[in-house]
């Protein structure tokens, strides 16, 4: 039984679209390993239908033959995910009311589904990455915003509305400067890609060159995540996204400031650690999704499909 599921998944070509406010990705899955994946550059002036006219075209280039059974999406805003609508974006118009499922299963042909990218992104961490086996496993997307999804024993725990983990929004700065979303000090406000070029004027991979930047970057950082630790006690914190890239010039005073932080008799996990999957987090979380929710297998057992062969009886 166990090698007739992981054969039928070995035949399975999943298409994973990660959809950012930097940058969206496509990439082709056969079973659990990767063909190829292409990159693009977001035009947020375009809208949803200029980013999936340019999503159409890499498919085009990427994947010129052959069927695509399903399709896993990772998308960068809320997400109702009982309905499969995306709520809205705060950093691309148009997106409110656009019913993205739809339109990709009508270019593409092949069912689709689709959540949040950092819940996409912590199941990719959680079966393929940092997160492999650690349950519960809390990741972290720094980029262009912030967000968060929690991967627990049974499975991502969503809410009861699917607005769970939404950890870009908590306010670390009362006072603080406007954020897109209309409340005040988030902590994506402070901590994102997105304001840090527009704050200081320069990229974020310049900033994190400067210690005396990083020292202070830091502490609404660490805020947030003490607040994922307390509330939630996950075993493990993955942390992904472009911001992450920095390394150790932001995990090592990311860590001395999350312990200076921290309650004194606290002495549950306090693990914080990069992402594996650089760049590939939410794609291979968009093939997890695709397997449970199109195929109606558990993404654990994409475990053994890299390797899989027919077995003897389907050979031939």
């Amino acid at each position: 039984m166990i090698w007739v599921v992981c054969y039928c998944l070995a035949m399975k070509n999943t298409l994973a679209i990660d959809i950012g406010g930097t940058n969206f990705s496509i990439a082709i899955f056969e079973g659990a390993s990767l063909f190829g994946k292409l990159t693009h550059s977001t035009d947020r002036k375009a809208g949803p239908t200029g980013i999936l006219n340019q999503i159409e075209k890499m498919l085009r280039v990427l994947w010129r033959d052959g069927a695509i059974h399903g399709c896993g999406i990772g998308f960068g805003g809320p997400v109702d995910f009982a309905a499969q609508k995306v709520v809205a974006s705060t950093h691309v118009d148009g997106w409110e009311g656009f019913d993205l499922v739809r339109e990709v299963e009508t270019r593409f042909c092949t069912p689709v589904v689709i959540d949040r990218d950092s819940m996409v992104g912590v199941l990719g961490e959680g079966y393929f990455g940092a997160g492999r086996g650690i349950r519960p496993l809390f990741y972290i997307t720094l980029s262009t915003g912030i967000g968060g999804g929690l991967l627990t024993a049974s499975g991502l725990y969503r809410g009861a509305d699917s607005f769970a983990c939404e950890l870009g929004h908590h306010t670390v700065v009362p006072d603080g400067p406007a954020c897109l979303c209309g409340s005040n000090g988030c902590l994506e406000r402070m901590c994102s890609g997105l304001w840090l070029e527009r704050d200081y004027g320069r990229p974020a991979q310049e900033l994190f060159m400067e210690p005396e930047f990083v020292s202070r970057y830091v502490i609404h950082l660490a805020q947030g995540i003490k607040s994922c630790l307390m509330f939630l006690n996950p075993a493990r914190i993955v942390i992904g996204g472009g911001i992450s890239q920095a390394a150790d010039l932001l995990f090592i005073p990311l860590r001395k400031e999350l312990d200076r932080q921290m309650t004194s008799w606290w002495r549950a996990s306090v693990e914080v650690v990069p992402a594996a999957l650089v760049g590939e987090s939410v794609l291979r979380g968009a093939l997890a999704l695709a397997t449970e929710h199109i195929y109606h297998q558990n993404p654990a057992s994409l475990d053994c499909v890299s390797d899989a062969v027919a077995p003897p009886l389907l050979q031939g």
